[in-house]
């Protein structure tokens, strides 16, 4: 019947913007106009509200405190990239080491694994005022507290990558004559990359988060540092500012390690 044929129909509009949200323009579109709208509403509330800038300070304020105080941003932003980094760096290499000897050996995951997991439900936080002790207020507090963020979730996600390898096929490989370096080099590795991509995706994340909480207890210079003498000096919109540097950093470093997933293991999707 006509009218049958007509329900079952889907709409044009229907069908075109299920396509789009398909299309790569999408994951960026829809986010913008998100943002646009979230700093339309927050700019209206406080003119409608006439909130101090001490207390809220509006999307326009924060702006002009972003331009004036450009350089130090700027500055600020540069230390907390490299202390994140670095930190992130070695938490890569001493994650997938420790990652490889905890998937491969027994022993080493009895011994070791209760260890890691203890170690990691300390807060990070707490360890700062002892690294400042130890090292200063300067760089290296935050490059640590970055590191012992980031390697946990790279460690546990190798192993756990390793430990999904059948059985069979160590056998196999190890009848044939191969040993285990060779094995994690020809079927390991890469059987593990989507998992060790995952662990980098999250653990950039949270070397970024390391590095701030530490630059904000015992530092002398990072976005960290910057937030919380604007705090002290009540400027407040250049606290909002450096706020919201921190979230684009954020968004940006873990962008990159998505289009680095996708170039690397494109033929894991």
């Amino acid at each position: 019947m006509p009218g049958t044929v007509g329900k079952s129909r889907r709409s044009p509009k229907k069908i075109d913007f299920d396509t789009f949200l398909e299309t790569k323009a999408a994951t960026v579109v829809l986010p913008a106009i998100a943002t646009v709208l979230l700093l339309i509403i927050w700019e209206a509330t406080v003119w409608i509200g006439q909130i101090k800038p001490f207390n809220l300070p509006a999307p326009s304020k924060i702006l002009e405190a972003a331009i004036k105080f450009a350089p130090q941003l700027a500055e600020n932003s540069l230390r907390t990239i490299w202390t994140t980094f670095a930190g992130f760096a070695i938490a890569s290499l001493v994650g997938i080491v420790l990652g490889f000897f905890i998937g491969y050996s027994r022993f080493i995951y009895l011994t070791f694994y209760p260890l890691l997991v203890a170690f990691n439900t300390i807060p990070k936080s707490a360890l700062v005022p002892l690294l400042a002790v130890w090292f200063g207020a300067n760089a290296i507090p935050a490059i640590v507290t970055a590191f012992l963020l980031a390697f946990f979730p790279i460690a546990v996600n190798v192993a756990l990558g390793l430990d999904t390898i059948e059985p069979e096929m160590k056998d196999v490989l190890h009848a044939l004559g191969a040993s285990d370096f060779e094995i994690f080099q020809k079927v390991g590795w890469p059987h593990t990359l989507p998992y060790v991509f995952a662990s980098l995706k999250i653990a950039v994340s949270f070397s970024f988060i390391g590095a701030v909480i530490a630059e904000s207890i015992a530092s002398n210079a990072g976005l960290g540092y910057l937030i919380v003498q604007a705090a002290s000096d009540f400027n407040v919109p250049l606290a909002f500012a450096a706020l919201i540097t921190l979230a684009i950093l954020g968004v940006i470093l873990y962008s990159f390690f998505v289009v680095l997933e996708k170039k690397v293991i494109y033929w894991a999707r």
